[in-house]
């Protein structure tokens, strides 16, 4: 009897290996540190990221499937996994003083951080359902410990006996969906699912369209579309802030590649079915995120249903179902990763020790009392609200510019319209840092160096992205081109 032996393609999962051996680094320097000192495991961490970057470089234009067609190595993937490891360095920055002033220095929280990077790029790169459950599943349970990762508060244990409770049942949807899509066509592989349907001559076998429902529940709760988005504001107010701030980035960058992947794709010759439901959801999300937004008193509640409502604009450019409606929403996560993750960057550096300065009227003031800092926040609330010339306009633009010249002309119209309503409470915070009176001394901030290298960058990412758009759209097209 011959052994055959697989061949294996360690160079397609370089950048996931780097990651991985990073992460387990980490956790072996910090049992060297000492106690409240795991500065040195952060900078390992962002040394991996780093060279995990440089290797994604290496691997762009050179398309290619690895491991038996469980893995694809595309721009496509490559573009995600590039905005997925800027969030997870920025994190990285931003909790260092952070996780000090909590008491809660741990190394094992940068561990975390990368092991759900990891996740993340399997998910990107999957090119089977297996393949991308396993992600979203290595994804999710390090998320489920950062959003707890505050022990002594009842809040962030709250949060993350919430996540993953819900998590558990989203997870469950994208198994039986899976388990139906296999029912259906035979397999799990992308391009095997799409060959079958292509060949199909009755779309409407039930359990087919029951997989196709079930994914569609399982991506939506990680997405947090309405109306599976209930968690998202008590676990983005009950998390450390800079994990939420992780969260709604990278989760988000992960789930859409792979719902882009699977229905984009695997699942193309269904689209006139999820078209439909998408639009609905995309009206809903969209609206509910902006008009729920309106009342929110705390800025971490008002910025998780900012998140809400961002998921569904995304959505606008799966339902316009052509290259620069996909181009567009990779343009976007890069534009939206910047933006956000900045505006927590600000939340974290003003607020106080036990998640304090969170109520938007502790604002008041605060543009005068730091000048700088509320120029910064100013910024990355006018990009979320659309206004130019900041990156989260020319989102905002190239994503309906794709469904108008797809025909969905409402659609656009009416996210146009919720893009207007949304410049309501961004600026109603702007209000409170330039034209109230401080509520009370605000105290000093404590600018550390690795919180202002973040800031900058979010900043500068902010502004080049709207200022000068085409270079990172051209890398977006380039990335939807030949997407496998």
């Amino acid at each position: 009897m011959d052994l055959v032996i697989p061949k294996i393609d360690a160079l397609s999962l370089c950048p996931e290996i780097v990651l991985s051996i990073t992460a387990m680094l980490v956790l072996l320097v910090t049992v060297y540190l000492p106690k409240g000192r795991k500065d040195p495991a952060a900078y390992v961490g962002l040394l991996g990221i780093f060279i995990a970057l440089v290797s994604l470089t290496l691997l762009w234009g050179k398309p290619r499937y690895a491991f038996n067609n469980m893995i694809m190595v595309d721009n496509f993937s490559i573009f995600f996994n590039m905005v997925i490891l800027v969030t997870a360095a920025l994190s990285i920055l931003m909790s260092i003083t952070y996780l000090k002033e909590e008491g809660m220095s741990h190394g094992e929280f940068y561990a975390l951080i990368l092991f759900s990077a990891v996740g993340m790029m399997f998910m990107t790169a999957g090119a089977n359902l297996i393949t991308i459950f396993l992600g979203l599943e290595t994804m999710s349970i390090s998320i489920y410990v950062l959003a707890g990762f505050l022990r002594d508060s009842n809040r962030s244990n709250e949060s993350a006996l919430k996540y993953l409770l819900l998590g558990a049942f989203s997870s469950a949807f994208l198994l039986y969906g899976i388990a139906f899509i296999y029912g259906a066509t035979g397999t799990t592989d992308l391009k095997g699912i799409s060959e079958f349907l292509s060949r199909a001559t009755y779309m409407k076998d039930p359990m087919l369209l029951a997989g196709m429902g079930l994914l569609l529940v399982g991506f939506g709760f990680k997405i947090a579309t309405v109306p599976f988005h209930m968690w998202t504001p008590d676990v983005y107010e009950g998390a450390p802030t800079s994990v939420t701030a992780f969260m709604s980035v990278g989760v988000k960058a992960a789930v859409f590649a792979a719902f882009l992947r699977v229905f984009s794709h695997a699942l193309w010759d269904l689209q006139p079915d999820w078209n439909q439901l998408l639009w609905i959801l995309a009206v809903l999300t969209m609206t509910l995120g902006n008009v729920v937004a309106i009342a929110q008193t705390n800025i971490k509640r008002m910025l998780a249903y900012s998140s809400i409502a961002h998921a569904g604009y995304i959505m606008v450019g799966m339902i316009a179902s052509n290259e620069l409606g996909t181009s567009s929403i990779l343009f976007y996560m890069l534009a939206y990763a910047f933006t956000n993750l900045g505006a927590f960057g600000v939340v974290i550096l003003f607020g106080r020790k036990g998640e304090g300065n969170l109520d938007i009227e502790d604002y008041s003031g605060m543009g005068f009392k730091y000048p700088v800092l509320g120029l910064l926040m100013a910024v990355f609330l006018f990009s979320l609200a659309g206004i130019p010339p900041t990156a989260g306009f020319v989102g905002k633009f190239y994503i309906f510019g794709a469904a108008v010249k797809a025909g969905y002309i409402w659609l656009a119209i009416i996210g146009v319209m919720n893009s207007l309503v949304s410049v309501y409470y961004y600026l109603r915070v702007t209000v409170m840092m330039y034209m109230k009176d401080p509520v009370e001394d605000l105290e000093g901030l404590h600018w550390s160096p690795s919180m202002i290298v973040a800031l900058i960058i979010a900043v500068a990412g902010t502004l080049l992205i709207g200022i000068f758009p085409s270079p990172y759209l051209d890398l977006a097209k380039q990335s939807v081109l030949h997407l496998m």
